[in-house]
């Protein structure tokens, strides 16, 4: 008996080394992001690092002894510290309250939606999408087994818009009100799986802009998108301009801060979670999402009212259901 609880102790101070030492090293290293677009690639996976560094914590405190205790606590508080710096502002924006509009002011419902082109459940998709009757619905992935979402869009929808290739390309936008310009990025060679519309609205004009983007593995491609978004969206009057997208990338990445400061908008999804979801792979499932890559960007002129996740349905991601004043 003596012998069998010796090593378990081994084990769980094994294991309370192991966890200390990955968070600390990745919480440095996410720190080092900020320089380093290859180093950035672990800050997605910030919440994983800080689940290692406190279930580490728990482990050094209950099972490891005295200088070993305080060595491993320190090695899991470094991680804990630095990855709760990467962190905090992302989660202390998701804390504020909404803005309460004027009674006077016009309100929009928006759905984004990474529909999976492997959709598990296309018919309960389009029951979901259909049911909240949203003004515009900017979906990624539009093809493969989700086409029957398509279709039951096409007939709720009179005016839509898709990025036009012959593959490669199928992020579509479906609006309530009429498309008077557009244009698929995807036409310009130039790296965007995207599209915008300009929508006639009887409050006024204003442009929806919808995106997919690469994984942020290897560096560089996803931080090059972004450069490109940047430039395409110049034109567009920012204060009512509305873009979203599956962004394939964390709040709390460097490379996602430098792209919200380089778009001036506001993002109005704070730490919000929508991938992975379901049965996100042939081989096993997600209890539930812990990558908030799903994101609406909004100018000043559009207030924020409310922004929810949507459930799992048949895709990989949740949707995001985003209402906005002006």
């Amino acid at each position: 008996m003596r012998l069998l609880l010796h090593f378990a102790s081994l084990f769980l101070r094994g294991t309370a080394l192991m966890l200390c030492l990955m968070a600390a090293l990745a919480g440095l290293a996410c720190l080092g992001g900020a320089f380093s677009d290859r180093l950035d690639i672990l800050t997605h996976a910030a919440p994983i690092w800080l689940a290692c560094g406190v279930a580490g914590l728990i482990l050094a405190v209950a099972a490891s002894r005295e200088d070993e205790r305080k060595a491993l606590v320190g090695l899991g508080l470094t991680g804990v510290v630095a990855l709760l710096v990467l962190m905090a502002p992302e989660l202390v924006a998701a804390l504020r309250t909404p803005e309460k509009p004027a009674r006077t002011a016009s309100t929009i419902k928006l759905v984004q939606f990474n529909l999976w082109a492997d959709n598990r459940d296309a018919d309960a998709t389009a029951a979901w999408l259909l049911k909240q009757n949203a003004d515009v619905v900017i979906a990624e992935e539009a093809g493969g087994r989700s086409w029957p979402v398509l279709t039951a869009l096409k007939e709720a929808y009179p005016y839509r818009i898709r990025c036009r290739a012959s593959w490669g390309c199928d992020t579509r936008i479906y609006s309530r009100w009429p498309i008077v310009r557009e244009h698929g990025f995807y036409e310009d060679d130039d790296g965007l799986v995207g599209a915008w519309a300009t929508l006639r609205h009887p409050s006024g004009d204003f442009t929806v802009v919808g995106n997919h983007f690469v994984w942020p593995v290897p560096a560089g491609q996803w931080q090059a998108q972004s450069r490109t978004l940047v430039r395409k969206i110049q034109p567009f009057p920012k204060d009512t301009l509305i873009v979203t997208g599956d962004f394939n990338s964390t709040p709390w990445s460097w490379s996602l801060r430098r792209q919200d400061k380089a778009l001036g908008l506001e993002r109005r999804t704070r730490a919000l979670p929508s991938w992975p979801t379901g049965a996100f792979s042939r081989v096993t499932g997600a209890p539930f999402p812990i990558l908030p890559i799903d994101h609406v960007y909004a100018g000043k002129a559009w207030k924020t009212v409310k922004v929810e996740r949507g459930p799992s349905l048949g895709s990989d991601h949740r949707p995001i259901v985003v209402t906005l004043a002006r």
